[in-house]
């Protein structure tokens, strides 16, 4: 769970620094590769990055409400379960790759004009146990702390596939 301790311009970074390192783990990997897991029961590259886009749909779409709206109260939806929802797993890599960078340029395009004041900006989220406020700058870190282990598992998956 997030703890605060990003400040806005740092998530910004890690946010802005996600699709390109993506890309950069995978330029010369075949579309068989990018699907290939390194080992039963793990995922491939693919599979992760489909994972990463239901985060960013979920808690980017979040953040979103929670700048348009004076304290919203939101749905929680998991993102296992919203995956199985989309065509993220079907998807080719390459496609995917396109839609999730053109997706964080859109969250970006929200984030970064906000005031300080505005990444305080927060929603009621219900469907989880308790109702729990969250605010802009939880799910901003919560989304760049959580793509943080990804990535270092896309370069694991794409090194032990070059071997």
């Amino acid at each position: 769970m997030p703890d605060g301790s990003l400040t806005s311009e740092r998530l910004l970074t890690l946010l802005a620094a996600t699709p390109p390192r993506l890309a950069a783990l995978t330029v010369d990997l075949t579309p068989a590769q990018l699907r290939t897991a390194p080992a039963p029961d793990e995922w491939s590259a693919n599979d992760v990055l489909a994972h990463l886009r239901a985060c960013a749909d979920m808690w980017g779409a979040c953040i979103t409400a929670m700048v348009a709206e004076d304290s919203p109260t939101l749905r929680a939806i998991n993102p296992r379960t919203w995956i199985n929802q989309t065509d993220y797993l079907e998807l080719d890599f390459q496609p995917s790759l396109r839609a999730f960078t053109a997706q964080r340029a859109e969250l970006l395009a929200i984030l970064e004009p906000l005031p300080p004041e505005g990444w305080s900006r927060a929603a009621t989220v219900t469907g989880a146990g308790k109702p729990l406020e969250r605010t802009v700058l939880f799910y901003a870190e919560w989304l760049a702390r959580h793509e943080r282990p990804h990535l270092k598992q896309i370069e694991r998956i794409a090194n032990t596939l070059r071997q």
